[in-house]
């Protein structure tokens, strides 16, 4: 009995020291957490700051890098295409490659008429000893590629073609199976990708694609809906 007076006399004795040091003890927990938060505020605020100023590194990539490459990637394979074709005449206003499907061809063989007529009436007016100028050649017209049109949805033996062009662009169309597989290659290159400079191959697994005019879609392995990609041909050394 005597043991148990003494240690609840210590314990008592104690417990103001302990209520003093729990008392110092709160505001430095209080202060601790506060600290926290803030730290967490400033970190937060960085990491936004951090965010904008790459946001803004990769739009000043994209306009003033990527972007420009891309166009004149993109003028290189027009002046070329137009080279091949023999219609570099259509340069002076720069006729865009992979545009919309329904094309828009620029006729401008009126203006160079007009002009070349000016031209001879004034020559007929010159002494006749000038040796006789041919008339100029008129530029060739561009071949018209007319697509059959879309077969609807529910008919038999339908399959939906989606093409991927190197602009990322996706067009869709659906065409029959027993169609000639011409109409793959008309498709391509009424949107702008000639058959000299392009080709078409199977997404997964990759596949050239061997389009023949006496094949039919269903001739050249395409049954199903199918995702077919516009590849630029390699060029021969």
């Amino acid at each position: 009995m005597v043991a148990r007076g003494v240690v609840g006399f210590f314990l008592l004795a104690a417990l103001p020291v302990l209520c003093l040091e729990l008392r110092r003890e709160i505001p430095e927990l209080v202060y601790l957490k506060e600290e926290e938060e803030k730290n967490e505020e400033t970190q937060k605020l960085v990491r936004e700051k951090q965010q904008e100023v790459q946001g803004e590194k990769s739009r000043r990539y994209i306009e003033n890098v990527l972007k420009p490459h891309q166009e004149m990637k993109l003028r290189k394979l027009q002046e070329r295409f137009y080279r091949m074709t023999d219609e570099t005449w259509k340069l002076s206003n720069g006729h865009k490659l992979g545009g919309d499907e329904d094309l828009v061809i620029e006729d401008e063989s009126h203006i160079s008429f007009e002009t070349t007529s000016r031209e001879a009436a004034k020559r007929r007016k010159l002494p006749k000893t000038l040796t006789k100028i041919s008339p100029p050649e008129q530029p060739k017209q561009k071949e018209v590629l007319n697509l059959p049109e879309e077969p609807p949805e529910t008919a038999e033996e339908v399959v939906r073609i989606a093409l991927r062009c190197p602009s990322g662009r996706i067009l869709r169309r659906r065409f029959l199976k027993s169609w000639s597989s011409q109409v793959l290659l008309n498709w391509m290159m009424k949107i702008g990708y000639h058959s000299s400079l392009y080709s078409l191959s199977t997404s997964f697994p990759r596949r050239l694609l061997e389009v023949e005019g006496g094949w039919s879609l269903q001739d050249i392995g395409i049954t199903a809906d199918t995702v077919l990609n516009v590849e630029e041909k390699e060029k021969n050394n």
